[in-house]
């Protein structure tokens, strides 16, 4: 990045590290802290998606919606989340390339499954050999937020159903009296209730989602973990031109740092959205504010 870089050999110890740290594959290390913050603001909303849907589908009156949204929480919620992350990347990848054979290879006359391989057309291949790199890193990653959003989405299935549950009966039932509609007591009545008592769990949710991002690196994504292995470690062939010691105790620390930065900027967004969702209710919280209010 500097003139003065061209000849580390040269270079003062201050200079050395400005070099160091500039150079174009820490630049990628770098953009890999933003790209966990993409990750959080992609999986999130979906994830939450998938609550809904799952919880909404757990509470149906349709016995097989009933059944399908109560496994898909319970099966998802009773396996390590490393297993099912290992196991939707592949499946998903390997689905998607089913599809695009069938569509695709129409003459084709052999088996997908022959032995233990999965073989499909060069055309369904995803992503396609002749794609630039960015196209493979764009799908893997897409793969990722995928896997991630279906795992955390059970959790808050789980957690939405339960709020869903929370919220006292007695309200449904005055809305009923008032003629008010099954549809117009979910979204009017249940809905914005359930949420305050649904929150802490959530917030429970999003603080394991932020510590669960370095699985990316397990998923074949170049995030900050993968990075600052490669950058800490001596037998890498990343840093031919700055040679050093053991510096992933350094660099891992530095991810430490940043773990606990953003755990504690969730946890004072989390408090103030709480307050707010908690005002005029009829929870402790609720309670607490409107003695505040009156003090």
């Amino acid at each position: 990045m500097f003139s003065f870089c061209s000849d580390p050999d040269t270079l003062g110890t201050i200079r050395w590290f400005a070099c160091y740290l500039t150079n174009g594959v820490h630049w990628l290390f770098y953009a890999s802290f933003l790209k966990v913050l993409f990750i959080l603001a992609v999986t999130a909303p979906v994830a939450l998606g998938f609550g809904f849907a799952g919880a909404m589908a757990a509470r149906s009156h349709i016995p097989p919606l009933s059944w399908l949204g109560k496994g898909y929480i319970a099966i998802v919620r009773g396996v390590p989340d490393i297993a099912f992350f290992m196991f939707f990347v592949i499946a998903l990848d390997q689905g998607f390339e089913w599809i695009r054979h069938k569509v695709l290879c129409t003459d084709w006359d052999q088996p997908i499954r022959q032995g233990n391989d999965f073989i499909v057309c060069q055309a369904a291949k995803l992503p396609l050999s002749t794609s630039p790199e960015w196209v493979h890193e764009t799908y893997g990653f897409a793969l990722a937020i995928i896997t991630f959003s279906i795992v955390f989405g059970a959790f808050a299935a789980n957690v939405l159903f339960g709020g869903m549950r929370a919220v006292p009966h007695a309200q449904l039932e005055t809305a009923a009296a008032y003629g008010m509609s099954r549809r117009q007591t979910f979204w009017r009545i249940l809905v914005p209730q359930m949420w305050v008592y649904a929150l802490p769990g959530l917030s429970n949710l999003w603080m394991i989602l932020i510590k669960a991002t370095p699985l990316l690196f397990l998923l074949g994504v170049e995030d900050i973990v993968y990075w600052a292995r490669e950058l800490g470690g001596t037998k890498t062939s990343k840093f031919t031109q700055y040679p050093h010691g053991d510096w992933r105790m350094w660099y891992f620390l530095f991810l430490l740092i940043f773990y606990l930065g953003m755990t504690r900027m969730s946890e004072i967004g989390l408090e103030k959205l709480m307050r707010r969702l908690s005002h005029g209710q009829a929870t402790s919280g609720g309670e607490l504010l409107r003695k505040e209010t009156t003090a």
